[in-house]
């Protein structure tokens, strides 16, 4: 996809990235707090600021590497199915004890720690913008400047948002269906397996993959909440 400010397409894109950064980023907030909790209050400043621009800094690089690769053969495909699974994840009830973080008692203890927090908890987020990019690095680049300081100044209202709004998870998640199932049907492997399709099968493969998260998510999250009453009578 070209860098065309006039497409409808390249905005709706830049649309599916900046919702998709805000669904999966919202615990990244969490773990910026927790991880800061023992500093002063200038440290504490000082302390999110590099450890944001570290882990911002590593997570652009990976999504730009993710992006590049991704129109290999089956890597789509991999990366699709992955994506579902982490898409059903989103709806699930949270358990209580979900944030292992450590709090620094110094200041590049706590960066170190929100870098590699960021890190291990990034994986959704790279696979799941890199398939919204569409393999347009000019789309990545412009969408993830739009998203990233929408994140980094605003992460405790995104989390606020969200709480009040649970519809915001829903509709990210059913978003996230649509991408992987985008992805999983325009992979170079999978094409070569089909014969010849109209150019609506893929917006339909995506549809497919949104009502199969949204489904399946609900339905998952229906058995916890019974099994969560039974365990508790």
């Amino acid at each position: 996809m070209e860098l065309d400010l006039t497409s409808s397409l390249f905005w709706i894109a830049v649309g599916q990235i900046i919702l998709i950064d805000i669904v999966l980023s919202g615990d990244n907030a969490v773990v910026i707090a927790l991880a800061c909790r023992n500093l002063s209050p200038e440290q504490r400043r000082t302390g999110i600021f590099w450890g944001v621009t570290g882990a911002v800094s590593l997570r652009v690089v990976l999504t730009v590497f993710a992006a590049l690769v991704m129109n290999l053969p089956w890597l789509k495909l991999v990366g699709g199915l992955l994506l579902l699974w982490i898409a059903v994840k989103l709806m699930l009830p949270e358990e209580e004890d979900g944030h292992d973080i450590k709090a620094s008692g110094n200041l590049w203890g706590a960066v170190k720690t929100i870098i590699v927090a960021d890190f291990v908890m990034s994986l959704d987020n790279v696979i799941g913008v890199a398939g919204a990019a569409h393999g347009s690095l000019a789309l990545l680049f412009f969408g993830l400047a739009v998203s990233i300081p929408l994140i980094v100044w605003s992460s405790q209202l995104i989390l606020h948002w969200m709480e009040r709004f649970p519809s915001i998870v829903l509709f990210g998640a059913g978003l996230l269906g649509y991408v992987a199932g985008q992805m999983i049907f325009s992979d170079p492997g999978v094409i070569q397996l089909l014969p010849p399709l109209p150019a609506w099968s893929a917006k339909a493969a995506g549809a497919v993959g949104a009502v199969l998260v949204v489904g399946l998510g609900r339905w998952l999250e229906q058995r916890l909440l019974a099994r969560q009453d039974v365990t508790i009578v």
